[in-house]
C-alpha cells in the first residue's frame, strides 16, 4: 500500500517503523505503518480513513506500559501522543486531550492551584493510558475524578460517556478490554493551594527518583505486576514488590532483562536484550510468588504481539 494516501494534517507517517523507538522498555520488532497522530482531531480522521480501508490498527500512546513481541506486529499502528500538553479549564473541571503526557497534566494542574492529580507527577505515559488503566499512587486513582470521557469507537464515531459507566477498579477500566477510542477526559478537580501544591509536586517526583529508574536512561515499563488486591488471599492490598523481593525475586535474570536494585517489582534491560527475555523473567517472577504465597500476580504492561506462553 502507498502510506502517502493517509497523509492527513497533524500525522507523522512511519512504514516498517521499529516500535522498539516507541516504548520506554525500548523493545518490539517492526509493524507494517505506524501512524503517529499529535493531537484528537488528526486521531479521529486517522481512525476514518482506516476504517474507509477496513484497516485494522493497534492504539498506543507514550508506550511506557508495553512489552511489544521480538517479531513485532502484523498490524498498523496508530499512535496518539503529543509533548505539548492540550488541556483547557473551566472552573474546576479540566478537560485534556488524551495524547497529553500525565505529567504534564499534574503540572499544569498545580500551576492552576487545582487539588486531586498531583500524584501523577513524574509517572510517564498519556492521560488516555492513564485513565483507562485508572493509575495512581500513595493511594489515590486517576479515575475518582474523572467525570466524563469522549470516546470514539473504530469508525471515528464519537460520544462523550460519563464516569460511572466505565467500571473503574484497582488500575483497570472496560477501556482496557473494548475496541474504544479515549479521545478526551474532563476531570472534576478542587481548589487547593498553589504554593503547597507545588512543594508536594517536587517532594513525589523526588521520591519516585529515588525508587524507581529513570526511564530517559534507563529501559523500563515501571512496576510489571500490579499490587494484590484486597479480595485476594492477602488481608489487605499489598505491594507486588514486596512478595517478589520475599520470593528472591531480585536475583533473577534471563538474557538482558533483570531487575532493579532498589525495587523487585521493576524489570530493567541492557545489551541485548530481547522481550522475550523480559516475558520468561515475568513468568519466573510470577511462579516464584505463587509457590512461595500461592498468590497468582496480575501483569500491569500490556503486552503485544506473539510470545512463548
Amino acid at each position: 500500500m502507498n502510506w502517502n494516501e493517509l497523509a492527513l494534517d497533524g500525522v507523522k507517517i512511519h512504514p516498517h517503523a521499529r516500535l522498539s523507538d516507541y516504548t520506554t522498555l525500548r523493545l518490539g520488532g517492526i509493524c507494517p505503518c505506524l501512524l503517529d497522530c499529535g493531537n484528537a482531531k488528526s486521531l479521529l480522521e486517522t481512525v476514518r480513513q482506516l476504517a474507509h480501508r477496513k484497516m485494522d490498527f493497534i492504539l498506543i500512546g507514550g508506550g511506557s506500559n508495553l512489552l511489544v513481541a521480538d517479531a513485532g506486529l502484523e498490524q498498523v499502528v496508530v499512535r496518539y501522543y503529543n509533548e505539548t500538553p492540550a488541556i483547557r479549564r473551566e472552573g474546576n473541571l479540566v478537560e485534556v486531550e488524551g495524547a497529553t503526557l500525565l505529567d504534564e497534566l499534574a503540572k499544569y494542574t498545580v500551576e492552576q492551584g487545582l487539588e486531586g492529580l498531583v500524584y501523577g507527577s513524574g509517572i510517564p505515559g498519556t492521560a488516555a493510558g492513564a485513565v483507562a488503566g485508572n493509575a495512581g499512587a500513595f493511594g489515590r486513582q486517576i479515575g475518582d475524578r474523572v467525570e466524563s470521557v469522549l470516546l470514539a469507537d473504530r469508525k471515528g464515531v464519537t460520544r462523550w460517556e460519563k464516569a460511572s459507566l466505565l467500571d473503574f477498579g484497582y488500575r483497570k477500566s472496560r477501556l482496557q478490554t473494548s475496541d474504544e477510542i479515549l479521545v478526551s477526559v474532563r476531570l472534576q478537580l478542587e481548589e487547593g493551594d498553589r504554593k503547597s501544591l507545588t512543594t508536594e509536586r517536587g517532594e513525589v517526583i523526588a521520591l519516585r527518583r529515588s525508587k524507581h529508574p529513570d526511564w530517559h536512561t534507563t529501559p523500563t515499563a515501571g512496576s510489571f505486576f500490579k499490587n494484590i488486591e484486597p479480595t485476594s488471599s492477602a488481608e489487605r492490598r499489598q505491594a507486588a514488590g514486596w512478595f517478589l523481593e520475599k520470593a528472591g525475586a531480585k536475583e533473577m535474570h534471563v538474557g538482558g532483562a533483570r531487575l532493579f536494585e532498589k525495587h523487585a517489582n521493576i524489570i530493567v534491560t541492557e545489551g541485548h536484550c530481547r522481550a522475550a527475555d523480559v516475558w520468561a523473567l515475568s513468568q519466573k517472577m510470577a511462579e516464584a510468588v505463587k509457590v512461595k504465597f500461592g498468590l497468582n500476580l496480575e501483569p500491569e504492561v500490556r503486552k503485544l504481539g506473539k510470545f512463548n506462553p
